[in-house]
């Protein structure tokens, strides 16, 4: 039951999203597309659709990891029991999200900037982590490759310290 007070929550968000100066496209009534900037996850594509009785919010944050799966799912699990309004889920491909639920009367300013301001935080928070636990073994071979021929790191700094220590949980294999 909605009162006359009642915004409509598609509205809402247009007026958010402008006032926060974020670029949206809108493909369909009700159905918002834009990217969030961050600091390690440099952006965070994110989608809203405004449905019948609630607003869905999925962000893209990693693809589906090359290895060590157990490990990198139970951390998001993990993790998910720590956050507010949305949590990681994985698609049909196992590339890995940030999905929520808020029912259309709490679409307010206010919420949508804590919501939003969570799909920020847990992507740019968590991805470093995902990359270090999923992708291990290619950073490495990058790392080594760049560094035996000189090319620039700088892309690869976060991964630094472990990157220079000996390989982590590997049998052996020590170089060529």
């Amino acid at each position: 039951m909605s009162s006359p007070e009642s915004a409509d929550p598609r509205q809402v968000i247009r007026d958010h999203l402008d006032a926060a100066e974020v670029e949206y496209d809108e493909a369909a009534d009700g159905v918002f597309s834009f990217s969030l900037p961050g600091e390690k996850k440099l952006q965070t594509a994110v989608r809203l659709d405004v449905g019948t009785h609630a607003l869905g919010i999925h962000a893209f944050v990693c693809r589906k990891p090359d290895e060590q799966h157990e490990r990198v799912y139970r951390w998001l699990l993990e993790r998910n029991l720590r956050m507010y309004g949305v949590a990681f889920a994985l698609d049909r491909l196992g590339d890995i999200y940030l999905d929520g639920r808020l029912p259309l009367e709490a679409v307010t300013p206010d919420e949508l900037d804590r919501l939003l301001g969570s799909v920020l935080t847990y992507a740019d928070e968590s991805f470093n982590t995902i990359l270090e636990l999923g992708f291990e073994s290619s950073i490495r071979k990058e790392w080594e490759w760049r560094k035996l021929r000189g090319e620039p790191t700088h892309n690869l700094e976060a991964f630094r310290g472990w990157l220079e220590s000996s390989p982590r949980d590997q049998d052996g294999d020590q170089g060529e």
